[in-house]
């Protein structure tokens, strides 16, 4: 719920509004600007119920901001000896993007997790039938008729 807040408070989506909103197997990379093999590499099912893998580099950071300042907050709060039950923590949550004029969350948001992967899993499966995949062979044998000299240093003997 806290990742859902935070995503809510820079996108004004939760992370499945995000997901459900942006998997589209007719996109170029399926509506994705990041995932584990980027950007050359193959997606996979698993990167594209990621929310984060469809925001923005500027997203990202405002993110990232966001999350390093929130515990930054919190740390303070804690060093001067205040405990948190889990309302008290949902409380802070709130309190510190209220404070700091952030779009705050209310409710669970429009879309659930179990429908926005379920979703993103059948765009995939529509996008994986045309996702064009370079193999280690076809990118030896471009080397290969490009000229170009073997990368001794990453194969073993």
């Amino acid at each position: 719920m806290v990742q859902n807040k935070f995503h809510y408070a820079i996108t004004g989506k939760t992370a499945a509004e995000i997901v459900f909103d942006n998997a589209d197997h007719t996109k170029a990379n399926m509506g994705l600007t990041t995932w584990d093999n980027a950007p050359n590499g193959r997606i996979l099912k698993s990167d594209v119920t990621i929310a984060k893998n469809y925001l923005t580099i500027s997203k990202i950071r405002q993110l990232e901001r966001a999350v390093t300042g929130f515990f930054d907050y919190i740390e303070g709060l804690v060093e001067r000896g205040n405990t948190f039950t889990m309302e008290a923590f949902a409380k802070s949550v709130k309190a510190f993007h209220e404070f700091n004029q952030y779009k705050v969350l209310e409710g669970y948001g429009r879309i659930s997790r179990q429908v926005a992967d379920n979703k993103a899993g059948i765009e995939y499966d529509q996008f994986n039938r045309t996702q064009k995949i370079i193999s280690d062979f076809d990118r030896e044998v471009k080397r290969l008729l490009d000229g170009d000299k073997p990368d001794s240093g990453k194969r073993g003997k």
